[in-house]
């Protein structure tokens, strides 16, 4: 709970790239407006944690949750309820799954499983008890630890979102067959940013700084051997502050000069 009273929830966020003709291409979905939280807004594939999946008994290989905990500056069992949840996630909002038959191969179609999906996605089934049955292994290998930020506190629906990054694996196929999101896309960081600037789209702070991040790396094999400094990031609010509401995020000046339009800010 939070000095608000407003209590914090976990969660992950991944941000799926594949290398295109440009350069990466990434992932990104407009959430839908009836969403309670970052309505309308365009976002990477990501939800809450699931605290069970701390403790499931889930078949895995890559990095133990021990590594993950220190990278996030957490606790085991979180850190694996984390892991778990980019997997599911990621799963559930676009159908791409990060897990396979073995410890080193991946599911080349994962459309075989689409009830297994829409049962994960209405909470009917879980990440281990799914693995389990398929005879899958989760590939934590196939994550990276990219960023973590925490809603501000001002807001009604709080999360301390870890970012994670994944190559979309070979002969899968990102969709929008998600009731979460009206419209999915892959695009550069930098045509992104660009639509953003050009008030097609609203981009909140970790979105934007994510997508800014991204343009520093040439292909998804840099992106992934980036040696990454993750720090918790709660940007601040301040009423006063007519046009730059927010502060303490990295560049936070950069945003709001290059802001079309004050959209929602915070969270994911």
């Amino acid at each position: 709970m939070s000095e608000s009273g407003v209590s914090v929830r976990d969660a992950s966020t991944v941000m799926l790239v594949r290398d295109g003709a440009a350069g990466i291409e990434v992932f990104l979905q407009r959430r839908v407006k009836g969403m309670a939280f970052a309505a309308g807004v365009t976002v990477f594939p990501g939800g809450g944690v699931d605290a069970a999946d701390g403790t499931a008994d889930i078949a895995w290989t890559g990095p133990e949750p021990a590594w993950w905990a220190e990278r996030f500056a957490t606790d085991e069992q979180t850190a694996q309820a984390l892991v778990a949840a980019a997997v599911r996630e990621t799963f559930e909002e676009c159908g791409v799954l990060l897990a396979g038959p073995t410890e080193d191969s991946v599911v080349d179609d994962s459309a075989r499983y689409r009830e297994a999906r829409g049962k994960l996605e209405r909470r009917e089934l879980s990440l281990a008890d799914f693995l389990a049955a398929e005879g899958l292994v989760l590939r934590a290998d196939l994550l990276r630890p990219w960023s973590n930020w925490i809603t501000p506190e001002v807001e009604p629906r709080r999360y301390d979102t870890r970012f994670f990054v994944a190559v979309l694996p070979q002969g899968q196929i990102a969709d929008g067959a998600t009731s979460e999101a009206s419209q999915v896309a892959w695009r550069t960081p930098q045509d992104a940013l660009a639509s953003w600037r050009a008030g097609e789209h609203v981009l909140m702070p970790p979105t934007w700084s994510q997508l800014d991040a991204l343009c520093g790396f040439a292909d998804t094999e840099a992106a992934l051997a980036a040696d990454r400094v993750i720090e918790p990031i709660m940007p601040k609010y301040s009423p006063g502050a007519a046009g730059r509401p927010l502060s303490d995020f990295p560049d936070n000046e950069r945003y709001f000069d290059e802001l079309p339009q004050l959209g929602a800010l915070g969270g994911r």
